[in-house]
């Protein structure tokens, strides 16, 4: 199978997994509890892999002025755009409970979520295919974490949309169409990618983390925060552990 192929099935396989995340939140009811800790849990793999893989690969690659900068733009980039998108009624995209806006309540807000959550995947694919720009191998690390962290987004979000009174159609439709934009996204990150420089692919990989960082904090720890209260923080710490194992095994 050609690598740029490879890219886009990886980076398929890890969308996937809000897919299947979004499944178990429409159709199984599960404690609300439950979901915020799996979030906890998700965060913590997040940002142990954006850690010891993304930026510690960024700055052996582009050096430090380049990790830094591209991991500051990442995160402007994705602030700007959420605080826009929250303004349009996605501010509680992830969240389980009844948060978030039905369509009656804020027009377009329907929308926005689809906007939003489209955001907070293409950052991790790209990185899926960023990584096998060394040798076409992919980064398994990042496979996996991506794959571990997508299952309770799409969970968390799939049973707010329900809660919102968000149609089957639209629910599935957003994460199916998402599954599929992170295949391709990975296929972007390893094909435009793949003859510019180190210091270009550093940066863009430094970007992405920033992003991934920011993210969690602005959409994921909110949700992991508001149910297991006291807990959330110790529940993180073993996601953060299981990926940092995760990296020593790669």
């Amino acid at each position: 199978m050609p690598v740029w192929l490879q890219a886009g099935f990886w980076g398929f396989i890890a969308g996937a997994a809000l897919l299947i995340g979004a499944a178990i939140g429409y159709f199984i009811k599960v404690p609300m509890r439950l979901i915020a800790g799996v979030m906890a849990f998700g965060s913590g793999i997040l940002i142990s892999a954006l850690s010891f893989d993304l930026m510690d690969e960024a700055y052996r690659s582009g050096g430090l002025d380049a990790a830094a900068i591209g991991f500051v733009s990442g995160a402007v980039l994705f602030t700007g755009v959420n605080y826009l998108l929250s303004l349009k009624g996605a501010k509680h995209r992830k969240r389980s409970g009844e948060q978030q806006p039905k369509e009656s309540e804020s027009g377009g807000s329907g929308l926005s979520m689809a906007v939003g959550a489209l955001i907070d995947g293409i950052p991790e694919s790209i990185v899926i295919g960023l990584s096998m720009l060394k040798g076409g191998n992919v980064s398994m690390v990042a496979v996996i974490a991506i794959f571990l962290s997508n299952l309770p987004e799409g969970l968390s979000s799939a049973a707010g949309m329900k809660k919102a009174g968000r149609s089957k159609a639209y629910v599935f439709g957003v994460w199916g169409s998402i599954a599929i934009i992170s295949g391709l996204s990975s296929l972007a990150g390893f094909t435009l990618f793949e003859n510019l420089s180190p210091n270009i692919v550093a940066a863009s990989m430094a970007l992405a983390a920033g992003a991934i960082l920011a993210m969690i904090v602005d959409t994921m720890i909110p949700e992991a925060f508001e149910n297991t209260h006291n807990f959330a923080g110790l529940i993180t710490v073993f996601g953060f552990i299981v990926a940092f194992f995760l990296t020593k095994l790669d």
